[in-house]
């Protein structure tokens, strides 16, 4: 697996710690790249980041009214209302999640959809929504997508398990539309398509004027920021407001240190030549690459010697995942009891104090390159904004990863006091949960605004 060579215990660590620390001068480079990427990406040329426009800016806090958000960003569908103030205030009072049934994920477009129409008509009744209105409704729609504009947007692709036939290629607004009018629902305006990241950027502006750039860290990740229009050539000359919000689709960016570890990953992945960073730093590959690393560590016999069956408790793909990592790094009991329970599970159930430590280390380490690389993409568009950052910038986060993992905050803003010195402070990190519902729903409220 071409992974560090030493077999003591101590020395093999220091040298994994090596093959995975992003020094200063690597962080440099990152967001070096990244500008050079962001730009090419900008300007249509080949480029790891899409770039993609969403023919959308940031609300501007004075948006009123009662608005309806779609999210289907996986095995899930959700229908929110949003109720918001103008005064920079947004409640959610009513919320409905259906799951998808497989048959219509695998089936035909005009059934899923249709299903999805039956899930906002449920809505309505269950939360005795008055169908005499007309209500304007943002879907959000997390898989690639290319837009034309604010409304309409062709499939490029299904990933999450979905392979429904008629859908790529084809405007899933315009499905979406379709479906209601099959389904008799006529009280509503699909006024807007969006994905969740651009939905988070827009229910952090919503709280903060200062936030302008989306982040996500979850089971995947990507990035969002808030661009000069004239600035995006590959609009060609689409006339918008001055600013729009770019959705980066940054978890393609390919310009990093790669160990074995991840080549190893890569190779067994679904996608393999693509997708490096979210590979590095998402939570579906988090569990994956610490599993690749502690199978080696047990066949080099450096950990769990008195279990001789711990390479088959390991054995199986993604059987250690990121909540597991979280849990083992995040153990502050004495005797680390909550990593020994988690270890019995897994069938190893003689392990010592020093194995435990040294699991936790390791999580450790993947988890800090993995905060320190989102650390350096979020600088990068920051620095592409404002190059001494001298002005606050608010980022607004949603996902698990960033929510609910032992110390990835802090490990990222270690990172970015490192880049930055002092100026390090004016990058405040707020969490935004469900960006892709609130957000979505603003979104709509912004279009609403323009009409």
């Amino acid at each position: 697996m071409n992974g560090p060579a030493p077999a003591a215990p101590g020395a093999f660590i220091s040298s994994l710690e090596s093959c995975f620390a992003l020094p200063l001068n690597e962080i440099t480079s990152i967001v070096r790249s990244f500008h050079e990427e962001m730009d090419r990406g900008l300007s249509g040329q080949s480029s790891s980041l899409k770039m993609l426009p969403s023919f959308v800016d940031v609300p501007r806090g004075t948006e009123k009214g009662s608005f309806l958000a779609l999210d289907l960003g996986g095995t899930n569908v959700r229908v929110l209302a949003v109720e918001l103030d103008g005064r920079r205030n947004a409640t959610v009072p009513a919320v409905s999640t259906f799951a998808v049934p497989p048959g219509d994920m695998e089936g035909t477009g005009a059934a899923l959809f249709d299903f999805i129409a039956r899930c906002i008509d449920s809505f309505l009744t269950e939360h005795t929504i008055d169908r005499n209105n007309l209500y304007d409704l943002a879907f959000t729609f997390s898989f690639p997508v290319a837009q034309k504009d604010i409304a309409s947007g062709a499939l490029i692709a299904w990933t999450k398990g979905f392979t429904a036939r008629g859908v790529q290629g084809e405007d899933v607004a315009g499905l979406l539309r379709t479906a209601l009018k099959r389904n008799s629902i006529s009280c509503i305006n699909v006024t807007a398509l969006t994905n969740d990241t651009v939905g988070t950027l827009a229910a952090g502006s919503y709280l903060d004027p200062a936030c302008d750039m989306g982040v996500i860290l979850g089971t995947g990740t990507n990035g969002c920021y808030r661009e000069k229009s004239s600035n995006i050539k590959i609009l060609n000359g689409y006339v918008s407001d001055e600013y729009m919000i770019v959705n980066l689709e940054w978890g393609n960016f390919a310009t990093l240190k790669r160990t074995g570890y991840d080549m190893h990953l890569d190779e067994a992945s679904v996608n393999e030549g693509s997708m490096f960073l979210e590979k590095m730093v998402s939570g579906m590959y988090l569990g994956e690459m610490t599993r690749l690393v502690l199978i080696d560590m047990i066949q080099r016999e450096l950990i769990f010697l008195n279990d001789p069956d711990a390479t088959e408790h390991f054995s199986t793909k993604n059987s250690l995942k990121t909540e597991h990592m979280s849990l083992i790094q995040g153990d502050q009991t004495t005797e680390l009891s909550k990593t020994d329970r988690y270890l019995k599970s897994m069938g190893v159930t003689s392990s010592t104090l020093p194995d435990r430590l040294l699991l936790s280390h390791l999580c450790g380490i993947v988890s800090s390159r993995a905060a320190a690389i989102s650390a350096a993409v979020v600088s990068a568009v920051l620095t592409w904004l404002d190059p001494a950052l001298e002005e606050r910038h608010t980022v607004a986060v949603d996902g698990a990863l960033f929510e609910g993992y032992a110390g990835f905050e802090a490990a990222m803003t270690e990172t970015f006091t490192l880049l930055h010195g002092n100026n390090a402070d004016n990058i405040k990190l707020m969490k935004c949960k469900d960006g892709s519902g609130r957000g979505a729903a603003i979104v709509a409220a912004v279009t609403a605004s323009k009409q």
